[in-house]
């Protein structure tokens, strides 16, 4: 269930709110006056299936976007039909991306982190380390944004995602490099250390199971992103892109050039399926999806 509060003008929201449960959009409608004269805050019910469809109603009538808030609200045993429940809303999905979008500081630092602790997961051949840098990486935060962009066909909002990302999994993959280099060079690695020659060797070449694992990878973790589950199933997404971005990192600050390359091409196919992941899952959703019509101004 999502509450709708808008700000305004009294005498337009009695409009709006008549509209709004005239065409079975919203319910529970009810107006609070302002404390300024002839103001007054509309609240309401809105299914999600309908949430689009309102908050376009609301801008068609020329209300500010900053006077205009959509919530969501957890239902414990309410008697009303729970159909709506798994609706897509286009609106939240692309106000997340928007966020994801931005490469802020906190990303980048969460990235670097992933690759101090994935750099000696691949250097020690221990896939616990591996987990916790999966468990660390917000990465699939702009693959969802990028997703999200091109099925809007918003280009901007594509482009800065895509930028986001390649910084992140830049930043993740220069860390590996730089802290395997300096191991190297202080000693601290064997004179014949080779990177990745245990269970990791994997993470070179691109097989079935890489295509297979990055596409479920990219639809769980769309659909997670939807019902703020993300968190939840970040570990299961990172794998098809941390452990890989580490092992390309700590071949090329040792010279490894011939797997860095095999590394790299195993990193830029999980992130191309993982977007054909998230893009099948939010078409499928629209598809579904049928927005009902927007109740028209003054429709009573």
């Amino acid at each position: 269930m999502l509450q709708l509060s808008v700000y305004g003008p009294s005498s337009k929201l009695t409009e709006v709110g008549a509209d709004l449960e005239d065409a079975g959009h919203a319910r529970h409608v009810a107006l609070a006056p302002g404390i300024r004269d002839g103001q007054g805050l509309l609240t309401a019910e809105v299914d999600r299936g309908s949430a689009d469809s309102v908050l376009q109603f609301l801008s068609e009538l020329g209300l500010p976007s900053e006077q205009v808030a959509l919530s969501r609200l957890d239902d414990v045993g309410t008697l009303h039909s729970s159909a709506g429940v798994s609706s897509l809303i286009w609106a939240d999905v692309l106000g997340q991306a928007r966020q994801n979008a931005r490469p802020v500081a906190r990303y980048l630092v969460y990235m670097i982190a992933a690759g101090v602790i994935a750099a000696f997961g691949v250097i020690d051949d221990n896939q616990t380390l591996i987990v916790g840098a999966m468990a660390v990486s917000p990465d699939f935060l702009p693959i969802a944004a990028v997703c999200v962009g091109l099925v809007g066909l918003r280009w901007r909002l594509t482009g800065r995602a895509l930028l986001t990302l390649i910084l992140g999994l830049g930043a993740t993959a220069s860390t590996a490099a730089l802290l395997t280099a300096v191991l190297n060079w202080t000693g601290d690695l064997p004179s014949d250390f080779h990177v990745g020659e245990g269970a990791l060797m994997g993470l070179v070449t691109v097989n079935s199971a890489t295509i297979g694992v990055a596409l479920a990878a990219g639809v769980a973790g769309m659909l997670s992103l939807e019902t703020r589950a993300s968190a939840a199933v970040g570990v299961a997404i990172s794998v098809t892109t941390i452990p890989a971005a580490a092992y390309l990192g700590a071949a090329a600050g040792l010279g490894e050039l011939d797997k860095a390359w095999g590394a790299l091409g195993v990193l830029a196919v999980n992130v191309v399926t993982l977007q054909v992941g998230g893009i099948s899952t939010l078409l499928f959703q629209r598809r579904l999806t049928r927005p009902p019509p927007r109740p028209a101004p003054g429709q009573r």
